[in-house]
């Protein structure tokens, strides 16, 4: 038998935070939220009506160095990493209970989760099952160093949980545009890091392929109207994210040419 304890990193997340904490309550036994103290709304009010839930608030390290030094401060070694715009299913809370009165078989275990994108759960477009690992040993794995779209660095098998977790990833096309240009520029960034580079030929096709990908190969179009939108604004941003590293490679070259 073990304990689990959860990490959410969260910033102006009043409109979720409950919903993550609820979802949690009857599962796990520590619930640790660390807190940007960036963040400007009610969400730190909401977490203090929750007496069970520890929290403290932070300095933004970026999303990977955040929940590294996260994993430090937890009480129970088994750990289970869940958003603050994501909540477990009653099926998977009943799953997690009573997988606590076992042994762990595996140092990682992975979960689908349904995303609802403008509020409908998207079943193609290449986003269900969409598996992800989060239910881990803090001993033996930690969080990769990606700027955007971290992960966990796994070499082991991986167990598969058989519920799903629910992430609200975009409630409103207001919201999607607020990311946009936070994860493009990190994503941008990682590849200037990487040197890779930017053509008209990656600003012109890949946008192209990834509509083509997810609305007609992953039969996005199934999805209805939704399906339709989402692959569109993915496109935009795998425009937006090469025309950024572009713009990066430009200002490095005439960096360079005024340094000679």
């Amino acid at each position: 038998m073990f304990k689990i304890s959860s990490l959410v990193i969260a910033k102006n997340e009043e409109n979720n935070i409950a919903r993550c904490i609820n979802s949690q309550l009857n599962c796990i036994d520590e619930i640790y939220i660390f807190l940007d103290n960036a963040t400007t709304d009610s969400t730190e009010e909401i977490i203090k009506q929750f007496p069970r839930v520890k929290y403290e608030k932070i300095s933004w390290q970026g999303y990977a160095e955040t929940k590294n030094t996260g994993l430090k401060k937890l009480s129970n070694n088994q750990v289970l990493w869940i958003d603050a715009d994501e909540e477990i299913t009653p099926e998977l809370s009943e799953e997690i209970i009573i997988l606590k009165k076992t042994e762990p078989v595996y140092t990682a275990y992975s979960v689908a989760r349904r995303a609802f994108f403008l509020g409908k759960w998207i079943k193609y477009c290449g986003w269900y099952p969409g598996r992800v690992i989060r239910l881990f040993d803090r001993n033996k794995i930690q969080f990769n160093q990606n700027k955007v779209h971290e992960g966990l660095v796994v070499d082991t098998p991986v167990g598969l949980l058989k519920n799903d977790l629910n992430h609200y990833t975009d409630p409103t096309i207001d919201h999607y545009f607020k990311k946009l240009n936070n994860y493009t520029s990190l994503a941008a960034n990682e590849l200037f890091e990487r040197n890779k580079k930017a053509s008209l030929i990656d600003m012109l096709f890949r946008p192209i392929f990834i509509f083509i990908k997810m609305y007609v190969l992953k039969r996005g179009l199934l999805d209805g109207i939704h399906g339709f939108i989402l692959s569109l604004l993915s496109a935009h941003y795998v425009f937006i994210k090469y025309l950024k590293l572009w713009e990066l490679r430009v200002k490095d070259n005439k960096s360079l040419t005024s340094e000679k």
